[in-house]
């Protein structure tokens, strides 16, 4: 386990005196700009945060919590499940007397980091809302002192709350095995690197293996982004590597979904008759396609809803000894796109 950094250590790695980390962190006392800037540059290389900045941060409340939709994730506000947690969370925040405010890296022409703008904002709690496992940036967030919840990313330090997806999953192979009474399925996930995609394959594998369903790597295909667009091509590659055509078809999300019957329809290839389909998420319009779909619905309210208390318990309480990962529960819906 790495030690934590201090300026003691900063100091020692970079041969200089501890109070002259202090004097360039503070803006205080005569530095040369050449050590100046070293010293910044080497923090900044290294992600270190000085605790006396998140303390600065939490000893006046604004009452105004960041938001991140991280822009590497290629996630935009139009993205249907997400952007009804994030209403859920707002709606139950302002309602305790919060604002909300959109994390952005540029403001102009100048580009900070979230840490930066953070504390440029004087936050109180951040709401990561979709992250990018490759973007450094939230990671020096997550560390930094800043209370932080997500209903998306695992992280060490981050409260996340999120779905059972393993448990969606089992609930889904279980009703094609035991109610549709079918034993050959495919399926279509979306990019891995989102954690909840991940877990989803994942227990796509395990459950199919126990109930000896056939499947094999031939009927897994990944979808490129998060949408129709990206379903659609997805379930035009499947059906052209497979070798026997698939009796259901399990898709990672609605949004892609969407695209897979699309796919399929053009394919003229008849969405129950011929190949059944189930999604995940239970979107608004779910219900609403054609054929209506069977899919997992998430508790879009009670994520948001759970995910606002958890960070206002951390923000008045940042000592509080709280569950770092919380699950809620799902259920699967059947609709016209099973039989």
């Amino acid at each position: 386990m790495t030690k934590k950094r201090t300026i003691y250590t900063i100091a020692k790695e970079l041969n200089l005196a501890p109070g002259t980390i202090s004097k360039v962190l503070n803006q205080t006392g005569n530095v040369s700009d050449q050590t100046r800037a070293r010293v910044l540059a080497y923090i900044k290389e290294v992600g270190y945060v000085p605790a006396s900045s998140a303390r600065m941060l939490k000893s006046k409340r604004t009452y105004t919590v960041g938001v991140v939709f991280t822009e590497e994730s290629d996630i935009g506000l139009e993205h249907s499940f997400f952007s009804s947690i994030l209403q859920h969370f707002k709606t139950y925040l302002e309602k305790e007397g919060y604002e909300l405010s959109f994390i952005v890296k540029k403001l102009g022409k100048h580009e900070m980091s979230y840490y930066e703008w953070c504390m440029n904002k004087r936050v109180d709690g951040v709401y990561i809302v979709v992250g990018n496992y490759s973007d450094q940036g939230l990671y020096e967030l997550v560390n930094s002192g800043i209370p932080c919840v997500s209903t998306d990313m695992i992280l060490p330090g981050l409260h996340t709350v999120i779905s059972d997806n393993d448990q969606g999953i089992k609930v889904t192979l279980d009703y094609v095995k035991n109610i549709t009474k079918k034993s050959k399925v495919a399926m279509v996930s979306g990019p891995l690197n989102s954690k909840a995609f991940a877990e989803r394959l994942i227990a796509f594998k395990k459950y199919a293996e126990q109930l000896k369903l056939i499947t094999n790597e031939s009927s897994i295909v990944y979808a490129e982004s998060f949408g129709f667009t990206s379903g659609y091509n997805a379930v035009l590659k499947l059906m052209k590597q497979m070798t026997e055509k698939p009796e259901v078809i399990l898709v990672a999300s609605d949004d892609i979904a969407l695209g897979v019957l699309k796919g399929l329809r053009d394919l003229e290839i008849k969405v129950p008759e011929d190949i059944q389909v189930i999604g995940f998420d239970d979107i608004a319009f779910a219900k609403h396609f054609t054929p209506s779909l069977t899919t997992v619905a998430q508790d879009r309210k009670q994520l948001g809803e759970t995910a606002a208390k958890l960070l206002i318990a951390l923000m008045e309480n940042p000592e509080a000894e709280i569950d770092e990962v919380v699950k809620l529960p799902v259920t699967l819906i059947a609709r016209d796109s099973t039989k």
